[in-house]
């Protein structure tokens, strides 16, 4: 049975079928991160002034990803250019360039994922809220190394404490004391299991930053989770393309070639939709 218009393009639409048909289905793709995207804005405009969290990504691996995927948006044009141009052999390297990009930026999200999930705060029952990733766990205490952002308000109130009073001299300080006390004294902590406060339900109040921490882990592990499957699903795709689907070159190029460019033509949506949610999440 012959299949109509999968190379010639319809009188109606002027494309081949399955152009149409991805493009039917990015409209689906637009709407769905549509209102994932309104939602975002619409509990962040809502949130009382200070309270959004800044701060909680880490920005030179999102702009890493950024570039990975861009530099994949290249590899995969290049990669229908040449079958366009005749040349096989360079569109197989452009699809095996765009798959290693898929697999950077999934290993860097994984590995942004797992800080998260071992990024813990402690209450304290004395009130005190200690922030870091958790080294240890033992029946008797855990191990935390502070974060970076803990550590920085733990020596201002420090220095607030030891600030002179109105007329009093400032207390001189040696440069390598000073120096020492700048960079953090101490970068772990270990907390008796004893001293952490316990919540109604009986548990322990300490709480990665899972989605379930606040707003923002659950607005971002829902946004970046998402797009990280497409980015998974575009990539099989590709590959597929690239290692067993090349078969089809050699019986109908042509709609092989098609084949290349929808699936092309998904990916640079996979691109567009990170380019939205890098500044969104990691820099406003």
């Amino acid at each position: 049975m012959d299949i109509p218009y999968t190379v010639r393009p319809r009188q109606d639409t002027g494309l081949y079928n399955a152009k149409v048909g991805i493009w039917l289905f990015l409209a689906s793709e637009v709407m769905l991160f549509g209102a994932l995207f309104s939602t975002y804005i619409l509990l962040r405009v809502s949130a009382a002034p200070g309270t959004w969290p800044h701060g909680l990504l880490n920005v030179p691996l999102g702009t890493i990803n950024t570039l990975v995927l861009i530099i994949s948006s290249v590899t995969v044009v290049m990669a229908w250019a040449s079958l366009k141009m005749n040349r096989f052999q360079n569109f197989l390297r452009f699809e095996a360039l765009t798959v290693a990009c898929a697999l950077i930026f999934i290993c860097i999200k994984s590995f942004e994922y797992r800080d998260k999930f071992t990024h813990y705060e402690v209450h304290l029952k004395n009130g005190e809220v200690i922030d870091g990733h958790l080294i240890e766990r033992t029946p008797d205490h855990i191990k935390l190394h502070l974060s970076e952002a803990h550590r920085r308000s733990a020596l201002a109130r420090e220095a607030e404490k030891q600030a002179p009073a109105h007329g009093e001299a400032k207390p001189e300080t040696h440069p390598a004391e000073a120096d020492h006390a700048a960079a953090g004294e101490h970068h772990e902590r270990t907390v008796p299991i004893a001293d952490i406060a316990v919540r109604p339900s009986g548990r322990l109040w300490m709480e990665n930053y899972g989605p379930w921490h606040n707003t923002y882990m659950a607005i971002y592990f829902t946004l970046t989770g998402l797009h990280a499957l497409h980015v998974i699903g575009g990539a099989l795709v590709i590959a597929f393309l690239w290692l067993p689907g090349r078969k089809m070159w050699k019986t109908d190029p042509e709609r092989f070639t098609n084949r290349v460019e929808v699936s092309g033509l998904f990916w640079h949506f996979v691109d567009l939709v990170w380019i939205f949610l890098f500044p969104v999440l990691y820099l406003l």
